[in-house]
């Protein structure tokens, strides 16, 4: 290790803007996220948690100055729920921004609609290994 460098442990990573990240409530929200999860999340949750797919997933964890559904931080692997309202221009527009600075950073976002997650939920994780 440099003495010159920060160090940082492994298993600290921090991926928010650190300059939004208390401006936006970043925390408070993603936990209040957790905490209220839509049935489709919930569902989804079930199949990632406990490296269920053979790797880690985080739910709620914020990158940059947004807060992703899922996230497997090893692969760079970012996984969305949608509902309706993501059909609506102006939501679809801002969730194209959205992926768009997420693929700068160098993730990949999948997108799935809650109707998948909760109907077709084993399509949906073969999609996902797919991606791993």
């Amino acid at each position: 290790m440099n003495p010159t460098e920060p160090y940082l442990p492994q298993d600290k990573i921090f991926t928010a803007d650190k300059k939004q990240y208390g401006k936006l409530e970043l925390k408070a929200r993603a936990r209040r996220m957790r905490h209220e999860p839509t049935p489709a999340e919930a569902k989804l949750w079930q199949h990632l948690r406990n490296n269920q797919l053979g790797v880690k997933f985080r739910r709620q964890h914020s990158i940059d100055r947004y807060i992703t559904d899922f996230i497997c931080l090893s692969h760079k692997l970012i996984i969305e729920l949608d509902g309706a309202g993501h059909l609506e221009p102006d939501q679809a527009d801002y969730d194209h921004g959205r992926s768009a600075l997420l693929a700068e950073l160098g993730y990949r976002v999948l997108r799935f609609s809650n109707e998948q997650a909760l109907n077709q939920t084993e399509a949906t994780l073969a999609s996902i290994k797919v991606n791993l």
